[in-house]
């Protein structure tokens, strides 16, 4: 995506963020469009963002694919990687080489399993608003090449971005309530992921192609993630009634292969 074509998606893409900060939207969804967004507009292969709940504690809230979320997940569990340490230090942390023992000294098991997963290198970004820090964007790269100045300041202003929406759906309301809502959220995303466990073995699909479909459905019906997994979860929806994703294609005969 390159000159007119990647600026023009780029206004699109905020025009769309700021569509989304009405009263009562939907913090899970903002989130997960945008780390979509960042794989679509930066030179990266996935992205994952990380939410400090109630007591500062990071919980994963948003992740481009579910190899990212689990790999997130690791890093949360063992407290240890750029994206912990960039919102501790509130401090951007771009290019590290998780191929060199030099970059990700101190997060070791981190950087082996980011290789395991496929990943050579990683980007933290601070999900920042002045002093407070609220999480961190990660990104990561199967191709080992550095990300451009312009691509690491794009990718700072989707953080502020997502800062700015997740700190404004609070500004009205009092402190004690905002940790509330922002716990509301993380539990919420519990319930979205075992309702992406649910469907992804009862249509024997991927746990990504399983989430796509339950947030297309929601998405069309103008339903709040949460809310439908809560019914899901509960019983009180037939999921029978969301569509199941198409199967994915079938890979050549090697018969047909040797044939041609």
């Amino acid at each position: 995506m390159i000159g007119m074509t990647r600026e023009r998606r780029l206004a699109e893409i905020f025009v769309e963020v700021a569509d989304s900060l009405v009263e009562d939207f939907d913090v899970i969804d903002l989130l997960q469009r945008l780390s979509a967004r960042c794989v679509e507009l930066l030179d990266v292969s996935a992205a994952g963002i990380l939410l400090a709940d109630a007591h500062g504690e990071l919980q994963v809230i948003a992740a481009s694919d579910e190899r990212t979320r689990l790999l997130e997940l690791f890093a949360l569990q063992h407290d240890q990687g750029p994206c912990v340490e960039c919102y501790r230090t509130g401090t951007a942390r771009t290019d590290i080489d998780l191929t060199r023992p030099e970059p990700a000294m101190g997060w070791s098991r981190f950087a082996a399993r980011a290789r395991e997963t496929g990943y050579v290198s990683t980007h933290a970004i601070p999900l920042r608003l002045r002093r407070r820090v609220v999480g961190a964007l990660n990104l990561f790269q199967t191709t080992a090449h550095r990300l451009g100045d312009d691509d690491i300041a794009l990718a700072q202003a989707l953080a502020d971005v997502a800062t700015i929406a997740i700190l404004q759906q609070r500004t009205l309301e009092r402190s004690h309530l905002e940790n509330s809502q922002l716990e509301s959220a993380l539990t919420s995303r519990i319930l979205i992921e075992q309702v992406k466990g649910v469907l992804a073995e009862r249509w024997n699909t991927s746990v990504d192609d399983a989430f796509e479909a339950f947030r297309s459905y929601a998405r069309a019906r103008h339903l709040r993630l949460s809310e439908l997994a809560e019914q899901i979860i509960s019983g009180g929806f037939d999921s029978t009634a969301i569509p199941a994703p198409a199967p994915a294609p079938a890979p050549p005969d090697s018969r047909d292969d040797r044939l041609g």
